[in-house]
């Protein structure tokens, strides 16, 4: 099956392209060419977007549901609400994120979502595709442990991560973990050893603890500030640490209510561009009316945008969409510079960029159209529009 796509721009990792004319063949993108504008104008193309621009399918590395749905049920039923909802803002991967929860209640999680990532794997859905676990607790600090029920927390230990490696059948991709806690930096450079990336997170660390943590492998932080000791200028901590540190990836959750504009506009003026990464850190209300909710075994409360847990922040209802239109909004970012921290940045870190993030030939047809205030407008996956 062969179809056209006409748009105004297109956005690639590193290039703009004018007036483009996209061709798919079998659900990958057969060439990319720019026309002149009379061309444009009057092109005839399976699909015109004349002002839009064309990016790629945005990727998710931090979420742990949507559309009345948590990943920790692990069910088809469950994982196909939250693919076709996230498809439907723009998204074309994700990484469902678990939250700490009892042993028995993990390990069938991740078996869970160990099947539907393998089976997902084998079709194309023309959802959003689940790529790999996001394993967020048990190992956080008790300090910043956020909502994550406290009695649930485990010291870091490369035995109870090997029994959730091997029940996920090595399907866990990326770990939040505190690197102070005793045990970490092993845990760390084990898991690493197994193409997990770490990320720093629920954590007191102070500086050397940061550094302790990067040299045995991290390479990312989760939600920056959130749930981090505070810079101070004489104990500067993780956050001040992830500022400093150019070369550490960093998850920020954009919606005004987890982190102040200023404090997003500091974060972007120090950090270089092609490690920031936008998440939402999202829970089964996104989508959702306001009303009462779970994140795992917590009952959440979301109020006109606010969840909380006995009046602690828990996750958000924040979509990825919305976020690259805060952040062009909070800092005045360029649209490609947000795009990339909506999808090739989060590719990077988790080394499916040869697959994700990019616009090229060759590639599969995961393609997001935004309007000219970033809206989404259309969604196609494997080359297969996602609106019915």
């Amino acid at each position: 099956m062969i179809s056209t796509i006409a748009a105004r721009r297109l956005i690639r990792s590193d290039s703009m392209v004018e007036y483009p004319l996209v061709r798919i063949e079998d659900g990958r993108i057969n060439q990319i060419e720019s026309l002149n504008a009379a061309d444009h104008e009057r092109v005839q193309a399976t699909y015109n977007f004349r002002e839009a621009t064309l990016v790629p399918a945005y990727v998710d590395i931090h979420i742990h549901g949507c559309a009345g749905h948590d990943v920790m049920e692990a069910d088809p039923q469950a994982l196909n609400a939250i693919g076709s909802y996230l498809s439907s803002r723009g998204v074309g991967a994700y990484f469902p994120t678990t939250v700490t929860s009892p042993k028995d209640e993990t390990l069938r999680a991740l078996a869970g979502l160990a099947t539907e990532i393998k089976r997902r794997a084998e079709t194309i859905d023309y959802r959003a595709t689940p790529l790999g676990i996001h394993l967020e607790g048990p190992f956080l600090s008790h300090l910043k442990r956020g909502v994550h029920t406290e009695a649930l927390l485990e010291a870091p230990a490369v035995s109870l991560f090997d029994r959730f490696w091997q029940v996920a059948e090595g399907q866990i991709r990326l770990m939040t973990i505190a690197p102070e806690l005793p045990g970490a930096i092993e845990l760390i450079a084990h898991a690493t050893s197994l193409g997990v990336r770490c990320s720093m997170g629920h954590s007191d660390a102070r500086v050397c603890e940061a550094e302790a943590g990067f040299l045995a492998g991290a390479r990312s932080a989760t939600h920056t500030f959130n749930a981090m000791r505070a810079i101070d200028h004489r104990e500067p901590g993780l956050a001040a640490y992830v500022l400093d540190k150019q070369s550490l990836f960093a998850e920020i959750i954009c919606d005004g209510i987890h982190v102040d504009p200023l404090m997003v506009r500091l974060f972007l003026k120090a950090k270089d561009k092609d490690r920031v990464i936008l998440v939402t850190d999202g829970m089964s209300a996104t989508g959702m009316p306001d009303g009462t909710y779970m994140l795992g075994d917590m009952k959440v409360e979301v109020h006109n945008g606010r969840c909380t847990s006995d009046g602690t922040l828990a996750g958000s209802v924040l979509t990825l969409d919305r976020g690259v239109q805060n952040l062009i909004d909070f800092t005045d970012a360029s649209l490609s510079m947000a795009v990339a921290a909506a999808s090739h940045n989060p590719s990077r870190l988790m080394g499916i960029d040869e697959s994700w993030g990019s616009l090229e030939v060759g590639r599969a047809a995961n393609i997001t159209v935004l309007s000219p205030s970033a809206q989404v407008m259309q969604t196609f996956l494997a080359g297969r529009s996602t609106i019915a």
